[in-house]
């Protein structure tokens, strides 16, 4: 039997190794219809038994985005080249303090009764039941000019959420900082403190020379106002597919109190996934 063969049928063996070791599963909420793209959350797994895998709450901005109870995911256990698929849903919702150094709180998921083998995420952007979100990018000239930028963006989406028009002007070339060109990256993964972008090799060339960038994002809820934030590029590698990934790390110094706005935008978005499955 083959390697890849085996862990198919060992999937509980490889999600346990995984936990010793400290590793994670990337989870997104499930959709029923082709609305949105899907932001993909890397979690780490605390906890394998009969009663479920136990994973640490996403976290974006600093703030913890725990998922609710009835919440079905996507989930994925990735080991070095090899992805295997499964769904799931919350089962148990787990408050801060029962698991050490889960500063977010905890999830219990349901045990799959199988798993399946797909391609590797990075291979193609439309990977099986998920459409990896497309990204805004421009290299950043001025940080000082992100303050009105952000803040046009805070107003923006502070009247989309009483329903007043923004008298402030929206036009997207207007909302910008002092930019470079800009380019489309797709957002791998998303943590508490970051991101990851998948780029295509005729843009990674714009990362050898810049270190700061102005991120858009839509949100995955297809809300009309996109969140902006300003990030710095961390680290890079290149895959078998010669597209580079882009290890991002948010940076708010220049605007601090744009991290808790931006922090409700991705919530918004997360609560309105939810909200669908029970419509």
């Amino acid at each position: 039997m083959s390697a890849a063969r085996s862990r198919t049928n060992e999937w509980r063996r490889s999600l346990e190794e995984l936990c010793q070791k400290g590793g994670a599963l990337e989870i997104a909420i499930a959709r029923d219809d082709a609305r949105g793209h899907d932001l993909v959350w890397r979690l780490r797994i605390l906890e394998v038994r009969d009663s479920g895998i136990v994973v640490e709450n996403p976290g974006a901005f600093g703030r913890a985005l725990p998922l609710h109870i009835g919440t079905r995911l996507v989930a994925f256990i990735v080991i070095g080249q090899n992805r295997w698929e499964f769904r799931t849903s919350v089962t148990e919702e787990i408050l801060p303090g029962k698991f050490q150094d889960a500063r977010n709180g905890a999830s219990r998921l349901a045990l799959p009764d199988h798993v399946e083998r797909c391609l590797r995420r990075h291979a193609r952007f439309d990977v099986g039941p998920l459409t990896l979100a497309p990204i805004d990018v421009w290299p950043l000239l001025d940080p000082k000019t992100v303050v009105a930028a952000e803040r046009a963006n805070e107003l923006a989406f502070a009247a989309s959420i009483t329903g007043a028009v923004a008298t402030e002007k929206t036009d997207e070339e207007a909302m910008l900082p002092q930019v470079g060109p800009r380019f489309t990256a797709h957002v791998a993964n998303i943590g508490g403190g970051g991101a990851g972008l998948m780029v295509d090799a005729e843009n990674a060339g714009l990362l050898s020379h810049h270190r700061l960038f102005w991120l858009r994002l839509e949100p995955s809820d297809g809300a009309s106002v996109p969140i902006v934030t300003t990030a710095k590029l961390v680290h890079t590698h290149i895959d078998s597919s010669q597209r580079t990934y882009a290890g991002m790390s948010f940076d708010f110094s220049f605007n601090p109190g744009h991290q808790k706005v931006v922090a409700e935008q991705v919530e918004r978005s997360i609560r309105n996934l939810e909200r669908r499955q029970t419509q």
